[in-house]
């Protein structure tokens, strides 16, 4: 099928269908469609965000959905409320020639009130964040007795969100009768049981072998000193003057200081991410839209359902740790036929990630340079000239004025007034007194050279021009002495597995010997029985602390991640308090935490999927032996 009036589509949806520019369906449509429009069924659609899921499900839904009944008919669920926002626009412009359909969206971050009263007033679908929904049904706001069809868009990011129980409390509280259409990303372990619960004899169709990636996107990455992300950054924004782009980093806290370093450099930045209210995040998407900001600095989960269809740059500040984030990230990009570049910039002990990615995903990414400070003059002064010539002459100026500025410049010929304004244009761009180093991390080879015994290690006279600190790698790694830098380091041939993470603050210079408190020799070294009790706890006999679990994880200070980085990352992965946690045993290769035994069940299902270049992550609940 190559059109959609073959697809069995209402006459309403096949007029508008033109008006918004849909020519011909994508291949998520092709499949999906002829079978939801039949007749309601379980069904399992496996596709990329970008592949047009949205008219894929929004289309026959409007078909089985009576618009002359107010009463609620169906749920469309997605993970956040930006998302929730861009599925309801669309269907409302599907419903053009629809009379009297409603849609209304609810999520949360935003007064409950309006939406109660909306919903209370009629209508047919809501398009809902899942904890918004639930606590709607909770108010019996929502009848959900009357649900012929439940959408659940995004599946596989919603369980990733810990939405999981939220998921599983709205579908049982739906009709048995009812029709699910799942879309997911992706199939992993969770949403098989999520499907072999609540879903009955579903269809499953797949557009996709892997990932799938567009192809108007160029992939590039530039290998670079992590100290010097920042500036490098800069300058490959000040490259491309016209960049509208989405760079994407690791944490809330990351897109924040970005964002706010940026902004004091001049340029037009803003941070989303999930602290901000619904209010400062529509105000921010208002002005991206608007190109009033150029970049906005996003994490992965804040970046979902962002819809803006004249991206040039998707920049990975920090690649992700799973290949189908690569994906979802670079896909905001060449939309609508357009082509975008997608950009990571990486040290290069992240070298065996590119490699990975591109074989994950069967694509070829290109390594490019840092610009020089000469080049960025020059591309900022074409783009100026190119601008110049594509003014076009105001009718309505003034002609006093202009003749008084031709006279200003009779005696001048065309050489010295061209050089003049160019001098004029160098000052403006700002780049007068900036130095030209060079940026790039040339230490190892583009293919397989990462190898090497300099892993970690800077050239000294890298050194001397940070005023002497100690350098930190990307995942902030710090070398404990000068001398262990003299020795060739063992784990050279193992692939970088931390944690990307901003750099630990500098550390107060240690005291003079003379300085220091005198130990007293009792206290030097550890009694024997310390000792055996240290060695029990590093192979996990040792016994969880009273009202506490313990738990095993493969990852420890070879991953260059101290006790409070490791904290943090199960904090964010399980959604738990730092109180519920207790205590952490850092080991070479892996590691050992305590976790309330109150909150002990979801640790374990929380790590679940979770790959870090290109190794899964494996969490179990610990057992003393004996």
């Amino acid at each position: 099928m190559s059109i959609f009036s073959e697809l069995g589509l209402s006459e309403p949806l096949l007029r508008v269908l033109p008006e918004l520019g849909f020519e011909s369906p994508s291949p998520i449509q092709q499949q999906s469609i002829p079978l939801l429009i039949s007749e309601p069924i379980d069904f399992i659609g496996l596709a990329q965000t970008g592949t047009g899921k949205t008219a894929a499900f929004g289309l026959p839904l409007l078909d089985h959905v009576d618009s002359s009944d107010l009463t609620t008919q169906a749920l469309i669920i997605a993970p956040t409320r930006e998302l929730c926002q861009q599925i309801a626009a669309q269907l409302v412009a599907f419903a053009k020639y629809y009379p009297n359909l409603r849609i209304q969206t609810v999520y949360g971050g935003a007064p409950i009130g309006p939406q109660i009263k909306a919903i209370k007033a009629g209508v047919q679908i809501i398009v809902a964040t899942p904890g918004r929904l639930i606590d709607l049904i909770d108010r019996k706001v929502v009848k959900i007795e009357t649900i012929d069809i439940v959408v659940l868009d995004e599946a596989d990011e919603m369980l990733n969100m810990g939405f999981k129980e939220d998921i599983d409390a709205i579908l049982s509280h739906t009709p048995e009768e009812k029709a699910t259409w799942l879309f997911s990303a992706t199939m992993p372990r969770e949403i098989r049981s999520l499907i072999k619960k609540f879903m009955k004899d579903p269809v499953e169709v797949s557009v996709q072998s892997g990932n799938v990636v567009n192809t108007n996107i160029e992939h590039q990455y530039a290998v670079i000193r992590a100290s010097d992300k920042a500036e490098v950054l800069r300058r490959f924004i000040d490259f491309q003057p016209d960049m509208l782009g989405i760079v994407f980093c690791r944490t809330k806290i990351d897109t924040q200081n970005l964002a706010v370093e940026l902004t004091q450099s001049g340029y037009h930045a803003e941070a989303i991410h999930g602290d901000l209210s619904q209010q400062q995040r529509d105000q921010v998407m208002k002005k991206f839209k608007a190109h009033a900001v150029r970049l906005l600095i996003a994490t992965d989960v804040a970046a979902r359902g962002i819809d803006v269809s004249d991206l040039s740059h998707v920049i990975h500040y920090s690649l992700p740790d799973d290949s189908e984030y690569y994906t979802h990230r670079s896909g905001r990009t060449a939309r609508a036929g357009k082509t975008g570049i997608s950009l990571a910039l990486i040290t290069h002990h992240d070298i065996r990630k590119i490699r990975f990615i591109e074989k994950k995903l069967g694509i070829g990414m290109k390594k490019v340079q840092v610009p020089a400070v000469s080049q960025i003059l020059n591309s900022r002064l074409e783009h100026w000239a190119d601008k110049v010539m594509e003014t076009e002459v105001n009718e309505s100026l003034d002609i006093k004025i202009h003749e008084k500025v031709v006279a200003m410049f009779a005696e001048m010929n065309q050489e010295t007034l061209l050089a003049k304004l160019l001098s004029r244009q160098m000052e403006l761009i700002g780049y007068k007194e900036v130095s030209d180093k060079n940026l790039n991390d040339d230490r190892t080879g583009d293919r397989g050279n990462e190898r090497g015994n300099d892993r970690g290690m800077e050239r000294r006279g890298d050194r001397r021009e940070r005023d002497g600190r100690r350098d930190r790698n990307d995942f902030g790694s710090e070398r404990r002495s000068d001398r262990r830098d003299e020795r060739p380091d063992r784990r050279s041939d193992r692939p970088d597995r931390g944690f990307d993470k901003p750099a630990r603050p500098e550390r107060p210079s240690r005291p003079e010997r003379s300085d220091r408190p005198v130990r007293s020799e009792s206290n030097d070294r550890p009694v024997r029985s310390e000792r055996r009790e240290r060695t029990n706890s590093e192979t996990g006999s040792g016994p969880a602390g009273k009202g506490m679990d313990r738990f095993f994880i493969n990852i420890g200070s070879m991953d260059q991640v101290n006790k409070g980085e490791l904290l943090k990352f199960i904090c964010d992965q399980t959604k738990l308090r730092k109180d519920d946690i207790g205590q952490i045993q850092l080991n070479k290769s892996h590691s050992f935490f305590e976790v309330d035994a109150k909150s002990a069940g979801k640790v374990a299902n929380s790590f679940k999927g979770l790959v870090i270049d290109g190794r899964e992550l494996r969490v179990n609940k610990d057992e003393p032996k004996g």
